[in-house]
């Protein structure tokens, strides 16, 4: 028995010490122990699992647009796999669709780009982390608002830099100035990444503001990033890329929100001809190409039927953002800025909630409304806010202000 005992022990201790050799051999690098995790997509799996137990569910959590992609870009898609272009294209994308790109900014914003500088991506996602990779060496500062579009701060901590994150307020349109910058650039600060519209506040950067952050940038021998995804889907008269006024900035942009096709993983980056050895160099290494079938699809999104498609479900957002708001401020949510791009209504709870992770939790589990706590996007006054994405019908609309009526008179919001 004794003998049986000890080999029972010895067994465990052995199998003890495998697992343990197992644990620290497949340990997260030290470097993840810096990145957040994406909270939209922790809500969007515990809206998924109520639904699958048999929960009716209203999604405002998640930034896709509901449309499905335009048909003339699903035609040409289909067109593409039938003539059998499946190989990979060159690493910078299709020479025809970044023609295509150069000549829509040249349409849209009346500035000549070479389609040289344009690099077409898996997403602005690809683009982003290009950017990273590219210009930011560890012990690097980047400057960017707070809050402010969760993943970026990842990118660069990845990249062994440090987001430093600037707190943004109503007062200055939740977004960066030149002032602000002076505060609180140190000498580590090698970047600056702003975002019009921006994610989550709904808010622009004016022609003035993007010339001020520009010249800051110039003179302090530091690069200029603008996230421009949301262009096209913005509610302002003449909405300018940074590219009217720095030739030398980069600019994300994607084929996901305007262009409707989230699942098609495309965007693009455009570079200042300097880096655009760099950026090919990079390109081939990180991802080798973009989707061809994507690609091909793509080179229809710019075709004048689209574009109507696309200006009617522009229209139609711009709706649903007029009732939310109006909806909203009834209710008791405070909206200090309008949305004026994106679709996204960053509206603050102070008079429900001082938290608002557990705010998102109740709305969810007990009145099926899925929402995104303020904590998503930075540091600041995060337990304040939260982010609702008008990315749903005007019916699904309706109901979830049914439901947040009834969240706010039951009084459990307060829990």
């Amino acid at each position: 028995m004794a003998n049986f005992v000890i080999s029972i022990y010895a067994f465990y201790m052995e199998f003890a010490l495998s697992i343990n050799a197992h644990k620290s051999r497949f340990s997260p690098a030290t470097r993840m122990r810096h990145v957040n995790p994406f909270r939209v997509m922790t809500v969007l799996q515990r809206a998924k699992a109520l639904e699958a137990q048999g929960r009716k569910i209203v999604h405002l959590e998640v930034g896709e647009p509901d449309f499905v992609t335009a048909p003339p870009i699903l035609e040409a898609g289909r067109n593409a796999l039938a003539q059998g272009y499946t190989a990979y294209t060159p690493a910078a994308g299709l020479p025809q669709l970044r023609e295509r790109i150069a000549a829509h900014y040249l349409d849209t914003q009346g500035v000549v780009v070479s389609p040289e500088r344009i690099f077409v991506t898996p997403g602005a996602s690809g683009a982003l982390s290009l950017v990273a990779q590219m210009l930011i060496n560890p012990g690097d500062g980047v400057l960017m608002s707070d809050p402010g579009y969760p993943c970026n701060r990842n990118y660069v901590r990845l990249a062994g830099g440090t987001a430093q994150l600037v707190p943004v307020t109503a007062e200055t349109n939740y977004q960066l100035s030149a002032a602000m910058l002076d505060e609180v650039c140190d000498e580590s600060t090698r970047g600056v990444w702003a975002a019009s519209p921006n994610n989550p506040t709904g808010t622009v950067l004016s022609r003035a503001s993007l010339q001020a952050i520009s010249q800051w940038c110039e003179q302090r021998d530091a690069h200029f990033l603008v996230d421009e995804i949301y262009h096209g889907l913005d509610y302002v008269d003449g909405l300018p890329s940074v590219l009217r006024v720095c030739d030398e900035a980069l600019v994300i942009n994607s084929f996901s929100k305007y262009f409707g096709m989230t699942g098609w993983r495309l965007g693009w980056l455009v570079v200042p001809q300097v880096l655009v050895e760099a950026a090919n160099i990079l390109a081939q290494n990180l991802f080798i190409a973009a989707s061809t079938v994507a690609q091909h699809a793509a080179l229809r999104a710019f075709d004048p039927e689209t574009t109507v498609i696309l200006e009617q479900r522009r229209a139609a957002f711009r709706q649903r953002r007029d009732f939310l708001t109006t909806a909203l401020a009834e209710l008791g949510f405070t909206i200090a800025v309008p949305t004026q791009g994106a679709f996204y209504i960053y509206a603050g709870i102070e008079a429900f909630s001082s938290n608002s992770e557990r705010f998102c939790q109740i709305l969810l589990d007990e009145f099926g409304v899925a929402v995104t706590p303020g904590t998503d996007f930075g540091d600041f006054e995060n337990q304040r806010y939260v982010r609702f994405a008008f990315t749903t019908s005007m019916q699904e609309l309706e109901l979830a202000v049914e439901r947040l009526r009834g969240a706010v008179a039951s009084g459990r919001l307060a829990q």
